[in-house]
């Protein structure tokens, strides 16, 4: 008498059957490293941040790869992981967190208030011909400093002397310019 082993429970033989089959996780591999520039493109075009684009790539994979036996035809692969990641995408954008709350009231933004622009050139032209009746010298430490943005280590270095110089010509030159009459109105 010959007895067959038929498995009692159908999904214990489906699960020793894709581990018996090591056949399908290279080809997955193989398709992964072949498409990969190609669906991080699509990744990339519903998402604004790089990094969420890889992240959402891995996701979609991830699922692909759960489901690589089920999928019956390979040659509709792309299909299946573009609608992957759209779907996938759909559902991060619906699990968002919104931080926007109903109010009474509306916030309004502070009205800042701009100044005239001639008035502005104004002012322009008068510091700059202040800075030029500075010596040279208080003139290249003022401009380092506050028109270029250097640090006093930085402009001491510019110019090969020490920070204390810098300090304290630019603490004279700042002097001089708070008692130029043509800056008087300004304050």
């Amino acid at each position: 008498m010959t007895v067959s082993m038929v498995p009692v429970c159908t999904s214990a033989s489906k699960a020793a059957t894709r581990t018996a089959r090591p056949s399908a996780y290279p080809s997955f591999a193989s398709y992964v490293r072949a498409r990969q520039p190609v669906l991080l493109r699509t990744a990339r075009s519903l998402t604004a941040n790089p990094s969420d684009a890889e992240d959402l790539l891995q996701t979609a994979l991830t699922k692909t790869y759960v489901a690589w036996d089920r999928i019956e035809d390979h040659r509709a692969l792309d299909g299946y992981v573009r609608r992957a990641l759209l779907n996938t995408r759909t559902s991060q954008w619906r699990k968002r967190k919104v931080d926007e709350f109903a109010c009474d009231e509306l916030p309004e933004p502070e009205v800042t208030p701009v100044g005239d622009p001639a008035e502005q050139q104004v002012l322009r032209d008068a510091m700059w011909r202040a800075i030029m009746k500075l010596p040279a010298r208080q003139r290249a430490m003022v401009v380092l400093r506050y028109y270029e943005d250097l640090s006093e280590a930085q402009t001491a270095e510019v110019l090969g002397v020490s920070i204390g110089t810098v300090k304290s010509a630019v603490s004279r030159a700042l002097g001089k310019l708070r008692e130029d009459p043509e800056l008087t109105p300004v304050r």
